[in-house]
């Protein structure tokens, strides 16, 4: 995995070892993330922008805020994702390709923490819950 720390690898690394909070973008794919303080890039797609992809590529990554007591993820699955038509297949697909994808990346910076999706995102997973009963 190719990891881009913002603004540099040694801001980022010191605010690991503060365990400052920090953003994260991770391509569907797994193979780049960017990562940076909280604080430094306010915003995923400001961060985007900073390392210079258009701000309208935040479509085409896992969005997460994590410290050392866990990853909140920002769990918007796009429209087109994997080109699922069926709005319930494409969640389903986004929410087991993103607990993986998001759990490797994490692991592979030396976090070993829990993944919440924040109350405010869990709406698009009562399309999965719905289903269940």
């Amino acid at each position: 995995m190719n990891i881009i720390k913002y603004p540099s690898e040694e801001a980022v690394n010191n605010a690991i070892l503060a365990d400052e909070p920090l953003l994260a973008l991770i391509s569907f794919d797994g193979s780049n993330a960017i990562i940076s303080q909280l604080d430094e890039a306010v915003e995923h797609h400001i961060l985007l922008m900073k390392v210079g992809y258009n701000d309208t590529d935040i479509d085409k990554f896992f969005r997460i805020v994590f410290d050392r007591s866990g990853a909140d993820w920002t769990f918007v699955c796009p429209p087109d994702y994997k080109g699922i038509q069926l709005k319930d297949k494409r969640i389903e697909a986004f929410y087991k390709d993103g607990f993986a994808i998001i759990s490797n990346f994490l692991h592979s910076i030396g976090y070993l923490v829990g993944i919440d999706i924040p109350k405010r995102y869990r709406r698009h997973l009562d399309v999965l819950n719905k289903e269940t009963y």
